[in-house]
């Protein structure tokens, strides 16, 4: 199991398949678009998508960004952690 951070990417890994991602492409002005999260369906109940947005949030508090939630999962998610609220664009 292992997680890969690209530029606006965060991927997970099993024995080197890609089954599960979130993105979030720059959106000008220092924000990013939390736009796409995928689990796949073998994943699904374990976690790994919070896992995903916790991330992504330490990540860009880390860079200085802000973030914009088009994505459900996503909105969902930062709704129940008002500790990143600071992040939220």
């Amino acid at each position: 199991m292992s997680f890969e951070i690209e530029q606006n990417r965060i991927i997970y890994s099993e024995d080197g398949r890609k089954l599960a991602e979130v993105t979030f492409p720059d959106a000008g002005d220092g924000v990013v678009d939390v736009d796409h999260t995928f689990v796949d369906d073998e994943l699904r109940g374990r976690g790994i998508a919070a896992e995903l947005m916790e991330r992504v949030a330490s990540r860009l508090r880390e860079d200085g960004k802000k973030a914009r939630l088009s994505c459900s999962y996503a909105r969902g998610w930062f709704e129940k952690h008002p500790e990143y609220s600071d992040i939220i664009a």
